[in-house]
């Protein structure tokens, strides 16, 4: 059985989240790296309950913040599929988050934003 241990290390203030690190014994890149987001989901099987740890740093903007939750469904979808075995459902997942990058995408230009 094989161990890798990941470790978070979250700065804020009273204004939110002004850092966020993360290393990982198996990481691509050695060392410590930054974020400026992070989802995190746990499922507590007793309680059949999921457990989330969601954030993002001040300096985070919408735009980077759609291309996360953006690239995030796409991952799900995957790691559902994978999980689960049903192509459909990760059809699915990913036709909702190409609507969700386009209305994003959208909005973020009707308020000045983007290109």
């Amino acid at each position: 059985m094989n161990r890798s241990d990941i470790r978070l290390s979250v700065a804020s203030d009273d204004a939110g989240v002004r850092d966020i690190r993360w290393e990982a014994d198996d990481a691509p890149e050695p060392g410590e790296q930054q974020a400026k987001a992070m989802l995190l989901s746990l499922w507590d099987a007793d309680a059949r309950n999921a457990l989330r740890i969601d954030l993002w740093t001040q300096d985070m903007t919408v735009e980077d913040m759609n291309d996360f939750f953006f690239q995030t469904l796409l991952t799900l979808a995957d790691t559902y599929k994978n999980a689960t075995g049903d192509a459909n459902l990760m059809s699915d997942i990913k036709a909702f988050a190409r609507e969700f990058a386009e209305k994003a995408s959208d909005r973020e230009r009707a308020r000045g934003g983007g290109a």
